[in-house]
C-alpha cells in the first residue's frame, strides 16, 4: 500500500521542477492553470508522473486532471490496485 503523503509529495516535486516555482505555493486544491502551467507544461507533467510512478495515465484520465489532488488520486488509485 502507497501513502498518499508520499504520493502528494512526488508530486508536488515534479510540479515545482517543472513549472519553476516553490513547492511552498502547491497545493492539493490548487488546479494547474492556476499554477501556471500551459498545455505543454501539463503534458511534461503527465509524462513525468507516469515515469516516476511506473504507471499510464490514458487521454481520458489525463483530461480529468485539473487540479494538485486530481493527478494524486488518479496515482494513489492506479498504484494500489
Amino acid at each position: 500500500m502507497f501513502e498518499k503523503n508520499d504520493t502528494q509529495e512526488k508530486v508536488s516535486t515534479i510540479i515545482s521542477e517543472i513549472l519553476k516555482i516553490e513547492k511552498e505555493k502547491i497545493t492539493p486544491i490548487a488546479t494547474f492553470e492556476s499554477l501556471g502551467a500551459d498545455s505543454l507544461d501539463r503534458l511534461e507533467i503527465i509524462m513525468k508522473i507516469e515515469e516516476t510512478f511506473g504507471i499510464d495515465i490514458t487521454d481520458e484520465q489525463e483530461a480529468s486532471i485539473k487540479s494538485v489532488n486530481d493527478a494524486i488520486e488518479a496515482i494513489h488509485n492506479r498504484r494500489n490496485k
